[in-house]
């Protein structure tokens, strides 16, 4: 009989979380290692961004990122090159690749996330707001003031300089 954990997430399970501007939205961190025990470290979710929103570019410098899209169409900007998302693109991105997602004008765009390790689940529910089923979508919100703070102690890294 195994020892490793077997977790099963009903549809609405997991943790959500309304994102600030630019991205608006939301966010749903469905597993991670830290909460489930698992041996290899990571954490997955999906992410919505509203028609037209973004999540703006960033890195992970010790982080390597899997991005399957579910619904709708954008733009990754991925070093500097656009690659269209549509769904069932998927993208790996090993660390250290800087990388932006557009969401089209004429709908949300929704994509599953995985990253190893982990560490982004913490980084959405501290500049997020808790989402619970049936919520009313709040008007935009800022991020956090400390949003460069909390990125340091998550996930993100400081981007290269353009050239």
């Amino acid at each position: 009989m195994p020892d490793s954990p077997l977790v099963i997430v009903p549809p609405e399970g997991g943790r959500s979380f309304w994102q600030p501007v630019p991205a608006n939205g939301f966010v749903r961190c469905i597993l991670s290692s830290a909460e489930i025990g698992s041996d290899t470290p990571f954490a997955m979710g999906t992410q919505t961004v509203d028609p037209g929103c973004f999540v703006r570019e960033h890195v992970h410098p010790a982080n390597d990122e899997v991005i399957l899209v579910l619904e709708g169409e954008g733009t990754a900007l991925i070093e500097g090159h656009e690659h269209p998302m549509a769904k069932g693109s998927c993208f790996f991105l090993g660390k250290g690749r800087p990388h932006r997602f557009l969401a089209s004008e004429t709908g949300a765009l929704t994509f599953m996330w995985l990253i190893l390790p982990g560490g982004l689940e913490t980084f959405f529910a501290r500049i997020g707001r808790e989402k619970q089923p049936g919520d009313a979508k709040p008007a935009p919100f800022p991020r956090p003031d400390d949003v460069l703070k909390i990125e340091a102690e998550t996930v993100f890294g400081t981007l290269p300089a353009k050239t």
